[in-house]
């Protein structure tokens, strides 16, 4: 499942998010790629102590987003790794290691920085069963896709492209598990804003409690 969260960011924060990636130290992305990817990668990241104020802003910010919990069910967040594209930067296509550091890459995100009007190209573009699929979101807004994921970064050829990337281990290790507890708690949430605290709302809250009492870790 692939899922586009709007509004994780609001426009305040990422102005407070901005001016510390401004005076941040940005080194080469290989740095942080698995062998293979390092082939490939072609961008900067920032990297020293201004950043990690970003950091917590913007992993308190994936915490209370409702949406992003249904789907993710977040046992440890990675990290947040901010990177830059200027014209020219690109990441070719690559699948992102099966463990970051000590943590279980189930979930990958980008996180948007910057509007789509302040750059050309810089798509994310994921292999699909139907074929590619590109995404260039609004600033604050978020793509949280499988990290089994075959996907790139098209080249920058105007601008500059900045975004918070990361990956989430979650509580549900099945791709399939969480999709259908995903779907169920959208259904358990919109039956309560149309009839409140009901019957048939309890019975899929029952569901929905064991369901993750079997499949959670």
């Amino acid at each position: 499942m692939i899922l586009c969260i709007q509004g994780v960011l609001t426009a305040q924060e990422i102005n407070q998010i901005k001016p510390f990636m401004a005076r941040s130290t940005f080194v080469d992305g290989k740095t942080t790629a698995g062998w293979h990817a390092r082939l490939v990668k072609h961008n900067l990241q920032a990297e020293n102590e201004a950043i990690e104020t970003a950091r917590t802003l913007v992993e308190q910010a994936l915490r209370r987003h409702e949406l992003f919990s249904m789907a993710a069910k977040p046992r440890h967040i990675s990290p947040i790794l901010f990177s830059k594209y200027n014209e020219g930067m690109h990441y070719g296509a690559h699948v992102d290691d099966a463990f970051m550091g000590n943590l279980r890459s189930d979930l990958s995100f980008t996180l948007f920085l910057t509007d789509p009007a302040e750059y050309e190209g810089g798509e994310l573009v994921m292999d699909m069963p139907q074929g590619e699929q590109a995404f260039k979101l609004n600033a604050g807004d978020l793509i949280l896709y499988p990290s089994t994921t075959l996907h790139r970064v098209d080249p920058v050829q105007q601008g500059e492209r900045l975004a918070a990337v990361g990956w989430v281990q979650s509580r549900v290790r099945s791709a399939e598990q969480r999709e259908i507890l995903f779907d169920l708690e959208r259904a358990r949430l919109s039956l309560f804003n149309r009839e409140g605290k009901s019957v048939d709302f309890d019975l899929l809250s029952k569901s929905i409690s064991n369901l993750l009492r079997m499949w959670g870790e």
